[in-house]
């Protein structure tokens, strides 16, 4: 399953113009590094060698192919002119690891990177997919890692960067997304974690290794962490006023769903918000949101759904209580004021203080519209409906899918807003002039738009892609009759800008 920032809109993802002095470099599996690679006809045979000559402001476009991995270090763009590394289609393959390690993509030292639209698999040894250490604002974007012999992406030592709309499945060591040591304001949103051998997303401040062993006002949002292995689907170690709102965190196996503790950093996770989840914990999984001693401090949990299907875990353990605020959260009957040591029931939590106004969960059809198949939208009778807090309303603004929170008389709690139809009419962005209708979708639906070509992916909940289509003119019209209900990820590219629109749809019956 995979949602995004918006059901409204496509938002653009791609570099900004170019300014007058900066040189496009290409890349293309018909090319040679003996070429000019200033144009496609004259393009280079591999990523690397366009990447030892980049500068500030430069962008190097990657052609659909199958490359060898590259090595970018000691070299900075600026603020306003990035480096960028972007693929031009759907199917940039790095598998391969590149020159100086076994990672597809490695980023050291070096500032002001991005990365957009690559594949990077099965990497050995030690190897990620794309790894990013020593370099400050750096963006990782609209990138797929799957089956890499460490983890999907990795960073250490990384200020302000951002990591949005990728897909981390498969890790065979640990984790989808690793975010490491003292990396201060990281942004993680709007991606995917799945099937990984350990933790969805990881942030580890980690002091023995330098640095303050903090991670500070970090923002993890937006994001769908499912079917991971151990520990927790957000793992956060040695953190200080994260922000973790709207993500939708299920089926992740011996793990907690969200997790605040100190292990190898230099404090205790605390402060945090966490505001707007949906965490469905199975059978075999461990409790909601785990708070070890200290991580209570200045730590508020409204507006989340926390359901856990274990036999005897709950869905909030802590192990001190003072300055913690919970309340207007939807909730088992199992809670624990003593870590994970035992549990005790709803009624006995709220004479502490906590959750005055949480309810006890309906059975999961009556919440949400199919929790069979993990469409954890909430049914249209659902106990969560307005209500929420405005409590949050500073932070969260909109759901996991970009609708306005709130839609209706008072936020509704979890990680999605239930939407009235008419709101959803049609989805379109001004920068590529786009627009698709009806939205909802039930036989037919038709994609418009002013350029001459693009190239079009639709994918399902799962992220599997089911309709591709490319250089196409539009107006264009998809049949939808034989899709099952739920919503779709539409990508588009325009073909001539290179930018790229991404939205959602929904299908109905």
């Amino acid at each position: 399953m995979r949602h995004f920032p918006s059901i409204l809109m496509f938002f653009l993802i791609g570099s900004s113009v170019l300014p007058s002095f900066a040189t496009n470099y290409y890349v293309s599996n018909a090319g040679s590094d003996t070429n000019s690679g200033l144009s496609l006809v004259e393009a280079y045979l591999t990523i690397q060698h366009a990447a030892d000559f980049v500068n500030a402001g430069d962008t190097v476009f990657v052609e659909n192919g199958t490359y060898v991995g590259f090595d970018v270090r000691d070299v900075n763009g600026t603020a306003g002119s990035p480096i960028v590394f972007k693929g031009l289609g759907s199917n940039v393959l790095i598998n391969q690891s590149g020159p100086v390690r076994n990672d597809g993509i490695n980023i050291e030292n070096a500032d002001y990177i991005v990365i957009d639209g690559f594949y990077s698999n099965n990497m050995p040894g030690n190897g990620n997919g794309i790894r990013v250490v020593i370099s400050d604002h750096c963006v990782v974007r609209n990138c797929v890692c799957d089956n890499n012999a460490e983890r999907g992406i990795f960073t250490g030592f990384t200020d302000d960067i951002l990591i949005e709309y990728n897909i981390c499945t498969n890790s065979i060591d640990e984790h989808g997304i690793y975010v490491s040591n003292s990396s201060d304001r990281p942004i993680i949103r709007f991606n995917e974690c799945y099937g990984n051998n350990a933790i969805g997303i990881h942030l580890n401040a980690d002091a023995s290794l330098g640095g303050d062993g903090i991670i500070s006002d970090a923002q993890i949002y937006g994001n769908i962490i499912h079917d991971n292995n151990r520990a927790a689907g957000i793992n956060m170690d040695g953190l200080e006023n994260p922000v973790v709102y709207n993500n939708l965190i299920y089926n992740n196996h011996f793990a907690q769903g969200i997790a605040l503790f100190q292990q190898d950093g230099a404090i205790v996770t605390n402060g945090a918000k966490i505001y707007n989840n949906t965490i469905i914990v199975p059978s075999d999984g461990r409790w909601g949101i785990h708070l070890t001693d200290g991580a209570n401090v200045k730590t508020e949990i409204y507006n989340n759904i926390i359901i856990n299907q274990h036999a005897w875990r709950g869905c909030i353990t802590v192990e001190a209580i003072a300055q913690m605020k919970s309340d207007y959260n939807i909730l088992n009957d199992k809670m624990s004021d003593m870590g994970d040591g035992g549990t005790i029931a709803f009624s006995e939590w709220q004479t502490l203080g906590f959750d005055t106004h949480s309810q006890i969960a309906d059975p999961l059809p009556s919440i949400f519209m199919d929790p069979a198949a993990n469409d954890y939208q909430l049914a249209d009778e659902s106990q969560a409906i307005d209500a929420g807090t405005n409590l949050v309303s500073t932070i969260v603004m909109v759901d996991l899918d970009g609708v306005t929170r709130p839609s209706g008389m008072g936020y509704d709690i979890g990680a999605f807003e239930r939407t009235i139809t008419t709101q959803i009419k049609q989805v379109g962005i001004t920068e590529l002039g786009i627009i698709i209708a009806p939205n909802p979708v039930q036989h037919q639906f038709t994609i418009s738009g002013n350029g001459d070509a693009y190239d079009i992916q639709i994918l399902n909940i799962k992220g599997q892609c089911i309709s591709q289509i490319k250089n196409q003119t539009l107006p264009y019209t998809f049949d939808s009759s034989q899709w099952q209900n739920g919503h779709y990820t539409i990508k588009i590219e325009d073909k001539t800008s290179h930018q790229t629109g991404v939205g959602t749809v929904l299908k109905v019956d």
